[in-house]
């Protein structure tokens, strides 16, 4: 089992940028598949992006493409967002989260996922 901490949300400016942090603890980082979803207000969990367990591939939304890096250090047992050019759009709760896979396999939709952290808030400014 592993525990997930999301930290680095806040409150931005459009344009800006934020790098989001998940620290992983229990289980080592490198046996999950990770991904990073975001909850707006009144609207569903929608996929961010998504790392294998290698980090050898990566998967974004098409509305964050180009603008959104995910990356990991399994050394570390870290995750992270790297976001920017940041919209108004962008304004939710982001969710790390976490589940057993294949080395190279990524993952797109929330159910797959079986770990999740509490979430951090970001908001962007017009």
């Amino acid at each position: 089992q592993v525990q997930l901490v999301e930290s680095g949300g806040g409150l931005v400016q459009a344009g800006g940028s934020l790098r989001l942090s998940c620290a992983a603890s229990g289980r080592t980082l490198n046996s999950y598949a990770m991904g990073w979803f975001r909850q707006a207000p009144g609207k569903e969990r929608e996929f961010v992006a998504a790392i294998s367990r290698s980090g050898g591939r990566t998967d974004y939304a098409d509305s964050v493409k180009g603008r959104f890096t995910i990356s990991r250090d399994n050394v570390k047992n870290m995750v992270y967002l790297q976001m920017n050019s940041l919209k108004p759009e962008d304004t939710a709760v982001y969710y790390c989260a976490a589940t057993l896979g294949a080395y190279t396999s990524i993952y797109r939709r929330s159910a797959e996922y079986e770990y999740w952290g509490q979430g951090t808030q970001v908001t962007v400014s017009s």
